[in-house]
């Protein structure tokens, strides 16, 4: 999930948002939160104590500009079931993320270190965004839509279907400089009861673009699992996770043309090369890809050799990982510099400050 530029935004919102939006949301049958704690998937963990962190690993030495000798990876939150799409709001200096299957939006106030709850219901949304106006951008699972939350709090559903029918379940969302909104809609929050509710598909996965004027277009639709997507510092190019390619998970990347609208030449930048589980990613000003990493969930495999951050260059070279304790599955700059690297994995929020900048 990743965020765009918009340093504008009334960091009044945030309070408007968490209270006249729980109306909307409790309005949905489906929205109820699982039973037991939702906290209950706290994780233990011990920082570094001696610098460089070994947590950050060189890959290649043009990686090694990146690390910050005397910075180490953080734990800033923890008792999610399964954390996604964090987005950073920097006039107010704070990050939003999404627990799908608790139903939940948290907050993490990064002046105060304040870590709780946002939005709850959240319709179990997944990737999260924040447009040239500073509002809020959600993809809802449960409702199937994506929805976009004004300064005042009230909410306004973007788009919820195609051509007459249901979309599947929205999963991440960019938006480009030009104010238009892209997005994915791949089954994953239909295919059971965990993340949204089991129905059958009535699109196939496609990811759509959302004009400034309100008109959708399905713009790829020949990827068995659309994830992630981010576009090049400069939006000359759109890079899409298909998260459902056999035999690894694939990083697409499109030529986009300069009307900003259509896409060409479509390439294989890299793979997973084996189980790793590209899912979302973030860009820097550079050009790097900042991948979310862990398993896939294929036999024989350890996780803890797996989870984390994949560093790739703009050519496709791994150059840099950074190890968790935790398969991260979506991440995003933020920080007054916006080198603040913020991690969504698993059941926690991990943050690493690094000397590369957020391209959004």
């Amino acid at each position: 999930m990743n965020t765009a530029r918009g340093l504008h935004e009334q960091g009044s919102f945030i309070e408007a948002a968490s209270s006249s939006a729980m109306a909307t949301a409790d309005a949905f049958a489906g929205a109820q939160p699982l039973g037991g704690s939702p906290d209950a998937h706290r994780v233990a963990f011990e920082p570094s104590t001696r610098y460089p962190d070994v947590a950050i690993e060189i890959l290649d030495p043009s990686f090694a500009k990146y690390r910050l000798y005397s910075s180490a990876v953080e734990q800033l939150g923890t008792g999610m079931r399964w954390a996604e799409g964090p987005v950073y709001f920097p006039a107010a200096r704070y990050l939003v993320l999404s627990d799908i299957p608790n139903n939940r939006m948290m907050r993490y106030d990064e002046v105060t270190g304040h870590w709780g709850v946002f939005r709850q219901p959240s319709n179990q949304s997944n990737g999260n965004t924040r447009d040239r106006q500073g509002r809020l951008v959600t993809c809802e699972h449960l409702t199937r839509r994506v929805t976009r939350t004004e300064h005042s709090g009230k909410i306004t559903v973007l788009a919820h279907g195609y051509q007459g029918k249901r979309l599947n379940s929205p999963n991440d969302v960019v938006c480009q400089s030009n104010g238009a909104i892209w997005f994915t809609d791949p089954p994953f929050g239909i295919a059971g009861h965990w993340e949204g509710e089991k129905a059958t598909p009535e699109l196939p996965p496609s990811v759509y673009r959302l004009s400034p004027g309100g008109e959708l277009q399905a713009m790829i639709t020949d990827l068995a699992g659309p994830n992630g997507l981010a576009f090049s510092p400069d939006e000359s190019k759109l890079y899409v996770i298909d998260s459902r390619a056999t035999p690894s998970r694939v990083m697409w990347q499109y030529d986009v043309g300069a009307n900003g609208v259509t896409l060409s030449n479509k390439t294989k930048l890299f793979d997973a090369d084996g189980a790793g589980a590209l899912d979302g990613f973030a860009v820097d000003t550079d050009g790097n890809l900042w991948c979310g990493w862990g398993s896939d969930g294929r036999a024989g495999v350890s996780s803890a050799d797996l989870d984390g951050v994949k560093v790739f260059n703009p050519n496709g070279q791994p150059i840099g990982f950074i190890r968790l304790p935790e398969r991260c599955a979506n991440l995003t700059f933020g920080g007054p510099k916006n080198n603040r690297l913020y991690m969504a994995s698993s059941h926690s929020l991990y943050s690493l400050y690094v000397e590369a900048e957020g391209a959004v």
